[in-house]
């Protein structure tokens, strides 16, 4: 199992506001131990696709790859990933890194308590102060570039339901950020209830970002099924 050939797959799938971009750190260190890795662009990140047009990208991602996948799902990716694994058959693991592990009829808002507007508009406004939330372990100037890359999220992508939930039948993993100013703890640990095993980092919302190579050794050994 610690050969390349017999490795799975990673396909990384990022949060709101975000793109493949922010994966760019974690990346370079699981290629250097000779992982193989994917990245997405989810289309409700700087435009009005909802959350199962996220779903049928990962999905589509999915079918391109032979062997088996494990897939990082991160904060709102969580929950096209736990629709969209549903309908593969090559994912042997979903790593849900402080995401939205939710259940069939849940949405985010839902899960926050969070009414769906009327009239919802066309994106999530952007968080205030998205260094703070989102990257407060970070390198200030990495997290600075961070912060200027972010777009728009499409509000559709919030209150769609899951109609498909993969962890029911997918092993999967838990990844608590205990310092995440976005997704608070006592939350993460309500969701990763869900989960067949749970993880701890001590940071932020994106170790990929603060913590690169404590995350990748973590994935690693998720991913070879070592504990």
């Amino acid at each position: 199992m610690t050969g390349g050939v017999s490795r799975p797959t990673l396909l990384l799938v990022h949060g709101a506001w975000h793109g493949a971009w922010c994966w760019e750190k974690l990346t370079a260190v699981l290629e250097a131990d000779g992982w193989r890795t994917r990245a997405i662009d989810l289309p409700s990140a700087g435009g009005r696709a909802g959350m199962h047009d996220d779903a049928q990208a990962v999905l589509g991602e999915l079918e391109l790859i032979d062997g088996p996948v494990v897939v990082v799902a991160h904060s709102y990716g969580g929950i096209p990933v736990s629709q969209a694994a549903a309908e593969a058959g090559n994912v042997s693991r979903i790593v849900y890194l402080t995401a939205f592990q939710l259940d069939v009829g849940e949405s985010l808002l839902g899960f926050a308590g969070a009414p769906v507007p009327p009239e919802p508009g066309d994106f999530e406004p952007m968080p205030n102060d998205p260094i703070a939330m989102f990257y407060g372990d970070a390198p200030r100037s990495e997290a600075e570039e961070a912060a200027k890359r972010l777009v728009p999220q499409s509000t559709k992508s919030f209150w769609d339901v899951l109609t498909k939930a993969a962890w029911h039948t997918v092993p999967s993993t838990y990844i608590i950020c205990e310092g995440d100013q976005a997704l608070p703890a006592q939350a993460q640990q309500v969701l990763a209830e869900r989960s067949g095993a749970v993880h701890r980092i001590a940071g932020d919302h994106s170790p990929f970002l603060s913590k690169p190579a404590e995350l990748a050794a973590l994935l690693a050994k998720v991913a070879l099924d070592l504990g």
